[in-house]
């Protein structure tokens, strides 16, 4: 397997075989980056960071998921500066999320002005609510589910037990639950509480 290769030579001090560890995993490296750090060019500075730190370390990597290795390196490089600076991490999920270029399926052209501005609002109470979260509860829901991280992929890339994991996801849904449901005439129908089937 071409990604166990690069790990080896990369672990024997070969630059460019690290190099292609980096195009392949920058763009998650930086996501969980950018959802700690709620800036840019803050994520982009720690995502450089965390990759200089897997560098040092890959002699500590003995093998299991690199990709969680490396998150939690991300996830670890961040806290840190946000230690070190004093400052509360912040999350933004903006318009550039959404944009119709990135995610065409989220935009159609079928839709009304009229639906365009409820999708907007909604998108807004979804930000608002999510931004009510503790930087604990944001990580691992945003790891579950705008990532895809299965629970075992959180819990070894935050470095917690997997019951945690699964508390924390459980808390931060009800949280969310419990926000968006006081901002209900935002919400689809059927989505709503006093809707009845």
């Amino acid at each position: 397997m071409v990604l166990q290769a690069n790990i080896r030579k990369a672990q024997q001090g070969d630059v460019e075989a690290f190099n292609q560890l980096v195009l392949a995993y920058q763009d998650h490296v930086y996501t969980a980056a950018y959802r700690i750090m709620g800036d840019a060019t803050a994520a982009d500075d720690m995502t450089q960071d965390a990759f200089v730190t897997a560098f040092r370390k890959l002699g500590q990597f003995h093998g299991g998921n690199f990709k969680a290795w490396l998150i939690r390196i991300a996830i670890n490089t961040c806290y840190d500066e946000l230690r070190r600076t004093k400052r509360r991490p912040t999350e933004s999920i903006n318009d550039d999320d959404y944009d119709s270029e990135a995610n065409p399926k989220l935009v159609s052209k079928a839709d009304s002005p009229e639906t365009y501005v409820q999708r907007s609002e909604l998108r807004s109470a979804i930000e608002d609510c999510f931004e009510l979260l503790s930087a604990e509860h944001r990580l691992v829901v945003t790891m579950s589910d705008m990532e895809d991280y299965s629970y075992e992929e959180i819990a070894s890339a935050v470095n917690i037990s997997l019951g945690t994991v699964k508390s924390r996801i459980s808390r931060a849904r009800m949280r969310l639950r419990d926000c968006l449901k006081t901002k209900g005439e935002l919400l689809p129908s059927v989505y709503r509480q006093d809707n009845v089937s």
